[in-house]
């Protein structure tokens, strides 16, 4: 920050900026981060007659923002925030009552959910595990043929421990798990998998594959031509996180007695098996989908806004399959999420709408043992869907989905 009498004036800042003098992002080395997000809104307001006085209204630290989660800030979006449950989780990390905050913009998706939630906490809650856990990068390299490919891929395997320290020596505490090889042509492509702990682990994974890559480069006729070659995947629909996972694979389920059913969700385990056949099974499959689910996307969605998880990552989090099968006197019913990558440290879990958010569930910050809180939300996050599921499902066998949104004035 300069000793300019005018570092102070948002509008003198937003001035300078309009006659070249200075570069939005450089108004972060002028003033404080409060005083230079103004002088971008007095611009934009300028520029495009805009009213950004809703923008300009926030709660959150804009030097925590501005250092940590965004560029160029000018102020933040609010999303509405409400909340479902309590449902009763038994997880292999969660067990309790838990509230979940949904943020979001869909009308009748937090009343939907809850409406599932209710009816799994009237059968006594739901139970829930992460099954598997590993947060993925996988760089391509270059080779002249095929016969250099299997030399890289030998090393690799008769390596795992050079690369193990490579990697580890760049976190605190991440650990590499493994590391899957791919050959396409003269291409190699290593898809490194850690356990995060209690963070998401994106930043983390890259940091440590880079080290990783050097080591290769270094021993191998490979030659690094992109740290993430598309394989890990992220951010993108891609059926090997369906079958291999990411971040948290994650599954919730539920048996529901015919009575509950009946009474809470107005039709009866029959109907909801058969719709959720012909729709998440059937439908998917000929729609050629990578998730077999009604909406679990909504919920993750939901979610992730409201705790501070990368939204974008609810691509994968949409990679779920929904069972449900009427039993003789109930309605058992699932959902699998085969890549939730969530975490509650790091990124946007330390903005204080979201931390608050993380305080509701009782799952902020770093768990002991490290790793217990991410999978706890990954567990009540699994319910929450599930919940979404059951009482879409519901809601279609009984023909009542427009009349609910009609009711909520959606």
């Amino acid at each position: 920050m300069t000793d300019d009498s005018a570092a102070d004036d948002p509008d003198a800042l937003a001035e300078r900026v309009r006659e070249g003098e200075l570069r939005l992002h450089e108004l972060d080395d002028r003033t404080d981060a409060e005083t230079a997000a103004a002088a971008r809104r007095r611009l934009l307001e300028a520029e495009t007659d805009a009213d950004l006085d809703a923008v300009g209204d926030y709660a959150l630290d804009a030097e925590q923002a501005a250092d940590a989660n965004v560029e160029n800030m000018v102020g933040a979006a609010q999303i509405p925030m409400g909340v479902v449950g309590p449902v009763q989780v038994a997880g292999g990390a969660a067990d309790g009552e838990y509230y979940l905050p949904l943020a979001t913009t869909e009308g009748a998706l937090v009343a939907s959910v809850n409406r599932g939630c209710s009816t799994i906490a009237t059968a006594g809650g739901a139970d829930a595990r992460v099954t598997k856990s590993g947060m993925t990068r996988a760089p391509v390299f270059r080779v002249s043929g095929v016969a250099e490919a299997e030399e890289v891929v030998s090393w690799v395997g008769e390596n795992a421990e050079r690369l193990r320290e490579a990697a580890e020596s760049t976190t605190s505490h991440g650990e590499l798990l493994d590391v899957d090889t791919y050959v396409v042509g003269d291409s190699v492509y290593l898809r490194f998998v850690y356990d995060t702990k209690d963070a998401m682990g994106m930043n983390m994974a890259t940091i440590a594959t880079r080290e990783a890559a050097e080591v290769v480069e270094d021993e191998t006729p490979a030659s690094l031509v992109a740290l993430s070659g598309n394989l890990c995947s992220d951010k993108k629909p891609a059926a090997i996180n369906a079958v291999e996972g990411r971040g948290r694979s994650v599954t919730a389920d539920v048996e529901i007695p015919r009575e509950t059913v009946e009474d809470r969700l107005h039709t009866t385990p029959e109907a909801i098996e058969e719709a959720n056949t012909r729709k998440n099974l059937v439908g998917s499959a000929k729609a050629g989908s990578l998730g077999f689910n009604a909406h679990a996307a909504n919920v993750v969605a939901a979610a992730f806004l409201a705790t501070g998880q990368d939204a974008a990552q609810v691509v994968e989090g949409a990679n779920a399959i929904t069972t449900v099968e009427a039993r003789d006197d109930a309605l058992y019913a699932s959902v699998s999420l085969a890549s939730l990558e969530v975490g509650t440290v790091g990124g946007g879990t330390k903005l204080q709408t979201q931390s608050e958010a993380l305080d509701v569930l009782g799952l902020r910050g770093g768990g002991d043992p490290a790793g217990s809180n991410a999978d706890a939300l990954a567990e009540i996050i699994a319910v929450g869907a599930l919940a979404g599921e059951l009482s879409l499902l519901a809601a279609l066998a009984s023909r009542h989905l427009s009349s609910a949104h009609e009711d909520l004035g959606r």
